[in-house]
């Protein structure tokens, strides 16, 4: 069964933040890093992998990012620091 990322970008350590879903953490993080789709994260240079959860369901998945977007600021850069505190690039370790 295909597991579905919900994941945060950042430009740096409390710098922008970006709430994403993909099907393919792997191909969508070269897509980011490439700037290969025009918009927010090419723009603004949120690159930085730094918190990601998988999910069973796209349906799982897309409620989570939906509520992850709403969030405060503060309880996104809660949720990084309680996984990731060094706010350390997780693509490096996880995807290549």
């Amino acid at each position: 069964m295909p597991r579905y990322a919900v994941y945060i970008l950042a430009s740096a350590r409390n710098g922008t933040l970006y709430v994403g879903v993909t099907n393919n953490l792997v191909r969508r993080m070269a897509e980011h890093r490439a700037g290969a789709v025009p918009g927010f994260t090419r723009h603004y240079g949120v690159t930085l992998l730094v918190h990601a959860e998988f999910h069973e369901s796209i349906a799982e998945a897309r409620l989570r990012e939906a509520r992850l977007k709403r969030w405060r600021r503060a309880w996104k850069l809660e949720l990084i620091e309680a996984g990731n505190p060094m706010w350390c690039d997780l693509a490096e370790e996880w995807l290549e």
